[in-house]
């Protein structure tokens, strides 16, 4: 804790009162504050000292006067009741002690239940010069952060401001057991350390806070003698006290050197009329502790001011007046008609009683009256817009005691008054016992009254303990006297008498003694302690031990002695006691429940003195003592039935009889023997479902003796011997359904009904069972030709079909305007297509269609609109796959089968022709049926490739469509390989095109070299496009024969060109310098050689879209869907090999269509491409793609099916 100066020390460790209520920030402007109490002066931030006498005065720091708050307007609130220490003594003799009370403050706080501590700081005691630490700790449990730890000294003073030298805070934390331990360490205490202390913890809404105190320990003497005044003078030079106002040292034990008398001196005027360089001489010589602020005030005082157009003649600089005094204030204007308003710390007066105002002529005189300290203040007075300002300084006269203490003589008990008088009304007065201070509180023996100048010191009932020397202190004086105690002679007025109670009723022993004195209750000998059972009495003279309730317990000799007296009174009490049955820890009718087979220990309390013999009994049989399975075993204060094994006929009422010599009792007890219930019947299992039953049963015969309170269910595979508890909640019915069974499997069921006393055994299983549904209905039902009889309707497979499987269908119809549906179909069918024959032409009818297996008939499926029954032309429409729009292109030898769906009715005709002319049916195979026809070629051959025209012919309606097929072959060997020149190590060959390209272009050559010595060929150059080439790095002085082969998509021509003349590498002759050529720059941006198209997908089934790109350097590929980019979702898998960049996407759905964008980005460049996905759903799309229907035609017909069918 740092410490320049002793002041520091008393800010750090001393309670400051609270601050008073006037403007603590006018002071602070103004800075020269004169001397007040403490608070003033911190709020000031100095205290400049006044005249001499003042100063001496003003150090005595006396009490404000009890209407001091009131004049200032304000009144004082708890806490600065709470800061000033009792019996009106000002806050500077409280020593740094916490007074009553913050001491009753804290013992309610700690009193009290802790929100955030789990350890608190406890008081302590430790000397002057050795150290002592205070340990708080809280549990972080259910805290997020570390809570907020605050120290405090007294009310207000936050110590964390004030570590370093002589206090040091520290703070750890716990990992392993969660708690925060807060520590405050005080080095070398001193005398003023010690006092109240508080540490606040706080944690969002919550808050917790605990006091303790510290107490230093000194030596102790007799009180000296001391002038208060001198210890508000500096302590000396050179010492670390210097110039401090430590009122501890009021207190100390040790001789201090009688103060003379000195006049009283204006130090204002002598630091006006002295010389710069005499100002410390004379604020040591009388004692100023704040020079500096002084001289600031002085400064300001000095201040020439300018000349007032407002004020004839301003205020003077300062004013001083003794306290209870009057002062007078005079400013002469300039214009008497300006308007005067006076002011006290920026706050107006008003007229009162206090504050009178007068005007004479151009004067304005405010006059204050019974100037008190609160007084002391900067007040100043505005004329229009001028002002002009003074202090005024307020001196409190010492107090004197004008009346001594005198000895006095009491009785012990007695009520003891010490009294004195002083100088002044409510003065400030302490008292001490043998040179320690008396702090009266709620809970003392010592109560201070006040009565004007009279001070009386009170001690309730005086004990030998208080005779000491008694002494008072005032701030101008002291006053000493002895006290001293004896013993009156004792008398026995009442003594004790011998008593004889029964067991319950009150014992009262009483004994009056001529004292009030206080004494010890023994019993047996032994000391008797007071508790909820037992109260000890003593009002005045009468001393008294009560007991409620007599206990067998409380029987004995009884002996009253008096303290400090050898006399005691002696007592005998006998307690007797009726016999009496507890029954308590039964219910509410006595019955005793027991399962079967378990032993029964019945033990039942009894009481009475002398012990009651008990008697058991059963339909007045006696049940005796002894080692029967049914017995009574008898102790003094309990009796027990015991039943060793259980049984059912055990059930019935029991009796007991006590008797003794006070008297008899009786009582009956039930005994009810329960068991677990019987099994119940086999369960019913009255209905089945696709993974589901309902069971039913009746309850069991016999319930234990029980109500029953539910059943528990179990289920197993007939062929398992596994069972599965179904509820674990007890079924209070006795119906119940199982549920999440396989269905197709033969299942068992049984039953366990459930009691108080436990679970039966398991009823028989049901016979088994097997979950069986009905599958869904029929989708897709649709009308597949009219005729003017006949009504065809096709329709797709139930979406569920479940482990009954599918016997067949069902297909009905009624007529319109009728509810009566007549099956078409006798007998089941298999087929998903059927034709109802025999109806009559231009009627209208409804059809619907069910499916049906083992477990029934399914929901029907309806067809929306009725059918109108006669035949409808329809003109013929060819729908031409995608992949047959652009020319079909098959190898030789690979089967050609192309489908081609059409519309039209009644069948319409079909024509193929090939360029032109009729279909050589020996060579290509043409299939017809009633929606597609198909043309199938086994082995393809060139001849094969041509157009193909197909028409489709109803009645006059005519539908034309052509498709290109191209077979390819292998090429044919380039037609001639030449040698154009030969030079160094280089040959330049040229070649032509091969007469049979094989139906398609070329798309490359392959060169090949060999060595005339080994004819091995090597290949030189692939996939080279042009007609010539240069072969380098040939070996100097070996010849050379090359072949070139002809490449299209089949791959190589079979044979190769070679040339007809060799190439020989001369060894000598001219050097060939290769030329040099400049580095090609092979950087490009990005750019896509193939671009995504727009694809459809089928939901369920992978989908991939392709591009391909090339840059370089090699470009990133991002791809996005709607403009967000797709990263980390595992629905999407990415590749790109060789600038092929792919996008597969797993089991799309609906939800995956939309736009997708493939990115690449180098640094040349950007460059986008986008595609549309669309994903249809369901199995029909599936088929109808598979069967070759191109997707547009799929979509246009789904979407009409959904609107002529909008409910499903």
């Amino acid at each position: 804790m740092p410490e320049p100066t002793k002041k520091e020390e008393n800010e750090v460790l001393a309670p400051a009162p609270a601050p008073p209520p006037e403007e603590p920030n006018k002071e602070k402007e103004a800075g020269t504050a004169p001397v007040k109490e403490p608070n003033k002066e911190k709020e000031a931030g100095t205290a400049p000292a006044k005249e001499p006498n003042k100063e001496k005065e003003a150090g005595t720091a006396p009490a404000k006067e009890p209407n001091k708050e009131k004049e200032a307007g304000t009144s004082p609130g708890k806490d600065e009741e709470d800061a000033s220490p009792p019996g009106g003594l000002p806050p500077e003799w409280s020593i740094g002690e916490s007074p009553a009370g913050e001491e009753q403050d804290k013992q309610n706080a700690n009193s009290q239940l802790s929100i955030l501590f789990v350890e608190k700081p406890q008081g302590g005691t430790v000397k002057v010069g050795e150290n002592i630490t205070f340990i708080a700790k809280v549990k972080a449990e259910d805290l997020l952060r570390k809570p907020t730890v605050k120290w405090f000294k007294g009310k207000w003073m936050d110590l964390a401001s004030k570590a370093g030298k002589h206090l040091q805070l520290k703070e750890t934390f716990e990992r392993h057991s969660r708690v925060y331990t807060f520590e405050m360490q005080i080095i070398k205490a001193k005398e003023n350390y010690a006092g109240n202390y508080r540490c606040e913890v706080t944690y969002k809404d919550k808050f917790d806070s605990c006091s303790f105190d510290l107490e230093v320990l000194e030596s102790t003497g007799t009180t000296p003698n001391i002038d208060i005044r001198s210890a508000f003078k500096r302590s000396g030079e050179g010492q670390d006290d210097a110039g401090e106002l430590d009122f501890s040292g009021l207190l100390k034990r040790r001789e201090v050197k009688p103060q003379e008398e000195q006049p009283e001196v204006d130090v204002w005027e002598l630091l006006k009329n002295a010389k710069p360089s005499e100002y410390e001489k004379i604020a040591f010589q009388y004692g100023i502790t704040d020079l500096r602020g002084m001289l600031r005030r002085l400064k300001r005082m000095r201040r020439v001011e300018k000349k007032s157009a407002a004020f004839a003649r301003i205020l003077d600089p300062a004013y001083q007046v003794d306290k209870g005094g009057r002062v007078r204030f005079v400013v002469e204007l300039a214009d008497p008609k300006l308007e005067v308003k006076w002011y006290k710390n920026g706050q107006e007066i008003r007229p009162s009683t206090k504050y009178i105002f007068e005007h004479k002529g151009c004067e304005r005189i405010m006059f204050i009256n019974n100037c008190v300290l609160t007084d002391d203040s900067e007040y100043y007075v505005t004329a229009g817009d001028e002002k002009c300002s003074t202090e005024l300084f307020v001196r409190e006269p010492p107090v004197m005691v004008t009346k001594q203490l005198e000895d006095t003589k009491a009785y012990c008990g007695e009520r003891v008054e010490l009294e004195c008088e002083v100088s002044e009304d409510d003065a400030n007065v302490k008292w001490f016992k043998n040179g320690e201070e008396i702090i009266p509180g709620p809970k003392s023996r010592y109560h201070i009254r006040v009565e004007g100048k009279k001070h009386i010191l009170i001690i309730d009932g005086a004990t030998k303990a208080d005779s000491a020397e008694y002494s008072v202190m005032t701030t101008g004086g002291q006053s000493s006297a002895k006290l001293s105690v004896d013993l009156k002679p004792l008398k026995i007025l009442t003594p004790l008498t011998d008593q004889t109670v029964n067991l319950g009723k009150e014992i009262c022993l009483k004994c009056e003694v001529s004292e009030n004195i206080t004494g010890k209750w023994t019993k047996n000998g032994l000391p008797v302690q007071e508790t909820d059972h037992l109260k000890i009495v003593h009002k005045g003279r009468i001393h008294k031990l009560v007991i409620a309730n007599a206990l067998v317990e409380d029987e004995g000799d009884y002996v009253f002695t008096p303290d400090d007296y050898s006399v005691t009174l002696p007592a005998k009490v006998h307690v007797v006691d009726p016999p009496k049955i507890n029954l308590d820890g039964l219910d509410a009718d006595n019955t005793v429940t027991v399962i079967a087979g378990n032993k029964l220990r019945l033990e039942i309390p009894i009481s009475g003195e002398p012990p009651p013999k008990a008697l058991w009994s059963r339909a007045d049989k006696a049940i005796m003592e002894g080692s029967g399975r049914i017995r009574s075993e008898n102790y003094p204060d309990s009796t027990t039935l015991v039943i060793d094994i259980a049984e059912k006929d055990d059930s019935g009422v029991y009796h007991i009889n006590l008797k003794n010599e006070a008297g008899e009792a009786h009582a009956s007890i039930k005994i009810k023997v329960v068991d677990i219930p019987d099994p119940p019947v086999a369960p019913n299992v009255t209905d089945v479902g696709d993974d589901w039953c309902i069971m039913t049963w009746d309850p069991p015969l016999y319930d234990g003796g029980s109500p029953i309170l539910g059943y528990f269910i179990e289920r197993k595979k007939k062929q398992s011997s596994r069972w599965m508890r179904l509820n674990f909640d007890l079924c209070k019915e006795t119906i119940f359904e199982p549920k999440k069974m396989i269905e197709g499997v033969a299942y068992e069921v049984r039953i366990f009904a459930v009691n108080a006393v436990g679970i039966s055994k398991p009823s028989m299983p049901s016979k088994p069972f097997v979950p069986l549904a009905v599958t869904s209905p029929p989708t897709l039902l649709t009308v597949d030709s009219v005729t003017d009889t006949t009504v065809t309707m096709k329709w797709r497979p139930p979406d569920q079909i479940g482990a009954a499987g599918l016997d067949g269908y069902v297909l009905e119809y009624c007529f319109e305007g009728t509810d009566d549906w007549i099956a078409a179909n006798t007998e089941l069918i298999e087929k998903t297509k059927f034709t109802i024959t025999g109806l009559p032409t231009d009627s209208r009818i409804y059809v619907r269609v069910k499916a049906v297996n083992a477990a029934g008939a399914s929901e029907p499926k309806y067809y929306s609109q009725p059918i109108l029954v006669k035949e409808i032309i329809e003109a013929p429409k060819i729908r031409i796959p995608r992949h047959l729009k652009q020319t079909y292109i098959r190898r030789v030898g690979e089967a050609i089968n192309l489908v081609i769906p059409f519309q039209g009715k009644p069948r319409p005709e079909l024509i193929w022709t090939k360029d032109g002319a009729p279909i050589d049916k020996n060579q290509i195979n043409i299939r017809n049926s009633e929606t597609d026809t198909i043309v199938f070629i086994r082995k393809a051959e060139r001849s094969h490739s041509g157009k193909y025209d197909l028409q489709v012919k109803v009645e006059k309606f005519v539908e034309t469509a052509s498709i290109d097929i191209r077979v390819i072959d292998r090429p044919g060997p380039p037609q001639l390989v030449k040698i154009e020149d030969v030079w160094g190590e280089n040959v330049a060959l040229s070649w032509t095109p091969p007469r049979d390209d094989g139906n398609t272009a070329i798309t490359g050559y392959t060169i090949q070299k060999a060595d005339k010595k080994s004819m091995e060929w090597f290949t030189v150059i692939e996939h080279y496009h042009r007609t010539s080439a240069t072969i380098t790095e040939l070996v100097i002085g070996n010849e050379y024969y090359f072949r070139v082969f002809a490449e299209n998509m089949c791959g190589l021509s079979e044979d190769a060109t070679m040339t007809k003349e060799s190439a020989v590498i001369a060894k000598d002759g001219k050097i060939y310098k290769n030329p040099v050529y400049e580095d090609f720059d092979f950087t490009e941006a990005p750019m896509f050689t193939q671009p995504l198209v727009n694809t459809y997908a089928v939901a369920g089934y992978n989908a991939t879209l392709n591009c391909s790109v090339r840059g370089n350097p090699k470009p990133k590929i991002t791809w996005m869907k709607n403009k967000v980019v797709i990263k980390d979702d595992p629905r999407y898998r990415m590749f790109s090999n060789q600038g092929v960049c792919t996008l597969e996407i797993r089991k799309p759905s609906p939800y995956d269509g939309g736009t997708y964008c493939c990115k690449a980005v180098n640094d040349l460049g950007t460059v986008e491409i986008e595609c549309k996905l669309e994903v249809k759903g369901g199995l029909s799309f599936c088929r109808l793609l598979l069967q070759g229907v191109p997707p547009n035609i799929i979509d246009s017909y789904l979407r009409d099916l959904h609107s002529s069918n909008p409910e499903e």
